[in-house]
């Protein structure tokens, strides 16, 4: 886009990207009889703050955060006495694999939440954070040089 500003081609690049394009294909979902210990146990490993809950055919039940757990624990519950199912929220909010980057910012915005799992046809498929949509949208300032 010669002639155009940064800003200008930043715009439009953001406008085209949709949910499919940012997503982390990778997802770690727990199944809705995980215990809330292996639940903590995943999500420290992972270094990840959430995880969606989906039952054995892909759809999304609820979601299990931090808070959850933490939730439990401050009501002075053992992790191993409960389940995934006992402590998620639902249900989940989601967004289809072709919803355009403003309406998924504006969906995590809206709902006050960090992460949206990605669906197709009401089947997990990924996940973005907000981390991904930052990701997605910045230009790179720093080169790496080097190395073996």
């Amino acid at each position: 886009m010669p002639g155009k500003s940064t800003a200008v081609r930043r715009t439009a690049v953001q406008s085209s990207l949709t949910a499919k394009d940012i997503m982390e294909k990778f997802v770690l979902a727990a199944t809705p009889r995980a215990s809330l210990r292996d639940v903590a146990s995943q999500l420290v490993t992972n270094e990840i703050s959430g995880m969606p809950v989906a039952a054995d055919d892909g759809r999304i039940i609820g979601v299990i955060t931090e808070a959850d757990i933490v939730r439990a624990l401050l009501e002075g519950k053992r992790l191993e006495n409960l389940t995934a199912s006992d402590v998620m929220t639902g249900p989940p909010i989601t967004v289809d694999q072709n919803v355009s980057l403003e309406d998924v910012m504006k969906s995590l915005e809206d709902n006050r939440i960090v992460r949206v799992p990605v669906t197709n046809n009401d089947t997990l498929i990924g996940i973005i954070a907000r981390r991904d949509i930052i990701k997605a949208v910045l230009e790179p300032e720093f080169l790496t040089f080097g190395g073996l």
